[in-house]
């Protein structure tokens, strides 16, 4: 019964898609995320039991449908992601950085740390700003007398 189910489930995805790119016209919606979430690992995994899979292989719309999305936004065909630790031989014979930018994004990123431990110290009243000094209007701060005498 179960397979039944699948299998009808399946060919109604099938007749629903026609022969769109997508569920809902030329662009992916999340339904089409969600689709492509359940039909992919049928599509490509082994299964010991490939009744299912052999049935969603003879529907090509959603095989097209699933290469679609795979060419589409997973350009390395489904296979092992792109390394990100890959470097380019740099023009010292050393290796160049991956992202040019990488210090200056360190040191944005612990400028941005410091600035907001100061605010949160400030804005908490550990760290206060008191101004001295004589001016118009304004007293010399005066040392206790204590203090004075040490």
């Amino acid at each position: 019964q179960l397979y039944r189910d699948a299998r009808e489930c399946l060919t109604l995805l099938s007749q629903r898609l026609g022969s769109q790119k997508f569920f809902f016209g030329d662009s992916p919606a999340s339904l089409d995320a969600f689709v492509f979430s359940r039909l992919a690992p049928l599509l490509k995994a082994k299964l010991p039991n490939g009744k299912l899979q052999q049935h969603l292989k003879s529907l090509q719309n959603l095989c097209n449908y699933c290469a679609c999305i795979l060419s589409l936004y997973f350009p390395w065909d489904g296979g092992d992601p792109p390394s990100s630790t890959t470097r380019a031989p740099g023009p010292e014979g050393g290796e160049a950085e991956e992202d040019p930018h990488k210090r200056r994004n360190q040191v944005l990123s612990v400028l941005l740390g410091l600035a907001a431990m100061l605010g949160y110290a400030f804005l908490s009243g550990i760290v206060s700003i008191q101004r001295g000094g004589a001016g118009p209007g304004r007293q010399p701060l005066a040392l206790e007398e204590e203090e004075e005498e040490e």
